[in-house]
């Protein structure tokens, strides 16, 4: 499903004054389109089969992403017959003298284009419009799913909210989780202490989605780490978000209590007589405190079980065993022996490669009927220059890198050592730390890089030179590394060697 938005303003100039200015309005317009999905099911009801015109779609998938954000656990999600049987009272509200197949039906009909079924990724997209650094106008695609469908750990399948539909349920987009959670909570100790509890207990619901969203987050840190522990920033950033995220659990810990006192105060001494409504609300708000505290006792043991998962991931990702072929290594194996050759020489090499190389090919009509048919299709009308390709939006990469030129150029300048005087890896730290603080980590890296040096690649590669490091034994003394004082130095490779290889491999 595509949904466009745009935006027209009178004059030629450009209607907002500046990027940030310009930002902002983007972020609406990504706001309003994350809704538009809901007022479509509105606007598509009448395609069905049937009287339905009594039925508010958009209120049913509002409650359909509430009842999904809130039944979804950490590690599994909410389960997609029971949320059907969780809709059926409201849809039924709307309608009560309708069959229930009706009700059921209609329940499944708003999950279904929730999840976006009809589509190939089962997303939705949005069409806005933003001024790029020249002032020109700029159609840009926004992708966004609302509910999704997730495999369980038993084999099922589960639905699971996304960071869009929870924005749409607290009424806004792309807030840092942080800083929305600290606010809800500030929010609901005021509305509390006045005594305004039909305030409080959307501020708690809004509080308990941010709760959601900030467990989704490291959800999603934790399963990137197990399909790749590199993808992860375990060294600055994930560690960071697990030390804040610990002080905010505690400080929510602490806050979410002492307003749990102050609800059940209220709710024991209100009147029942003056209003029956009062106790009621502090009732619910209890509950959706008490739900709250829950959720963040669990984020505090996914948190603190974060650590360990990350050093037995590294440890089973770092030393699985490898694969049982081998790959094939065109540069060392077969671009540089034929570059030296003439072509008729290499012509042969590479036509016996790619004849085996290529694998099978399946023909284009296996039977009579598709021949047929093949040769009776009338020719598809193409343009001389083919379809227009759409223009890419390009984003500059960042460089993330810790060490720049000069310090990689003053390592390999350190070990460039001759073949028969290696050193110790003490002594080169000592060096390294008098010519720059930060190029003894890169020494230190480079040389335990060195321990297994890839001496077939660098001989199949043409090598003349390579770095290797031996431990004997002794300990490495130093005030900011531990471990062996390896013997680093140079190993010179047969040149002779490599070439009869070429040539024998040629020929």
């Amino acid at each position: 499903m595509t949904t466009a938005v745009s935006v027209s303003s009178p004059g030629a100039g450009r209607p907002a004054p500046g990027p940030a200015a310009d930002e902002g309005l983007a972020r609406r317009l990504r706001a309003l389109a994350c809704t538009a999905p809901l007022h479509d099911l509105d606007t598509r009801k009448a395609n069905l089969a049937g009287e339905y015109g009594t039925y508010s779609m958009a209120e049913v998938a509002l409650a359909a992403i509430d009842l999904v954000t809130l039944h979804m656990d950490f590690d599994t999600g909410a389960d997609h017959e029971e949320i059907v049987a969780r809709l059926l009272p409201r849809v039924a509200a709307q309608a009560p003298r309708r069959p229930a197949a009706e009700h059921e039906r209609v329940a499944r009909w708003v999950l279904e284009n929730l999840i976006n079924v009809g589509s190939v990724d089962r997303g939705f997209r949005a069409v806005y419009g933003t001024f790029g650094p020249d002032g020109e106008y700029v159609r840009r695609d926004y992708d966004f799913k609302l509910i999704e469908e997730v495999p369980g750990p038993g084999g099922g399948v589960y639905l699971r909210t996304t960071d869009e539909a929870v924005n749409v349920l607290v009424g806004a987009l792309d807030t840092d989780v942080t800083s929305a959670q600290i606010a809800a909570e500030v929010k609901l100790e005021v509305l509390v202490s006045r005594g305004r509890l039909a305030d409080a207990q959307l501020a708690a619901e809004q509080a308990r989605y941010r709760t959601v969203q900030y467990a989704e987050t490291l959800r999603r840190t934790l399963e990137a780490t197990r399909r790749n522990v590199r993808a992860v920033d375990w060294l600055n950033a994930v560690p960071d978000m697990i030390a804040e995220a610990l002080d905010h659990v505690a400080d929510r810990y602490r806050h979410e209590n002492a307003i749990l006192t102050n609800i059940r105060r209220a709710r024991d001494e209100a009147p029942a007589d003056k209003n029956p409504d009062h106790k009621l609300c502090a009732a619910e708000l209890v509950d959706i405190v008490k739900d709250c505290i829950r959720r963040h006792t669990q984020l505090q043991s996914r948190l603190l079980e974060a650590g360990p998962l990350f050093r037995a991931e590294q440890d089973r990702q770092a030393f699985a065993p490898p694969a049982a072929a081998s790959g094939l290594d065109l540069y060392g194996q077969l671009l540089a022996p034929l570059l030296p050759l003439p072509v008729e020489r290499a012509g042969k090499v590479t036509d016996a490669f790619f004849a085996r190389g290529t694998g099978l090919r399946a023909p284009a009509a296996v039977r009579l009927g598709d021949l047929t048919e093949m040769l009776l299709t009338p020719p598809v009308p193409r343009e001389h220059l083919g379809a227009e390709m759409p223009e890419p939006d390009l984003v500059a990469t960042p460089d993330d890198s810790r060490f720049s030129e000069e310090q990689m150029e003053a390592a390999r300048e350190l070990l460039e050592l001759p073949a028969d005087a290696p050193r110790r890896l003490s002594g080169l730290l000592a060096e390294a730390r008098r010519r720059d603080p930060e190029l003894p980590y890169l020494v230190a890296l480079l040389a335990v890089h060195a321990a297994s040096p890839p001496v077939g690649t660098a001989y199949r590669q043409g090598e003349r030179r390579l770095l290797f490091a031996v431990d004997d034994g002794t300990e490495l003394d130093d005030p900011e590394f531990g471990g062996a004082d390896l013997v680093v130095g140079t190993a010179l490779l047969d040149a002779a060697g490599m070439a009869a290889d070429r040539t024998e491999v040629a020929s």
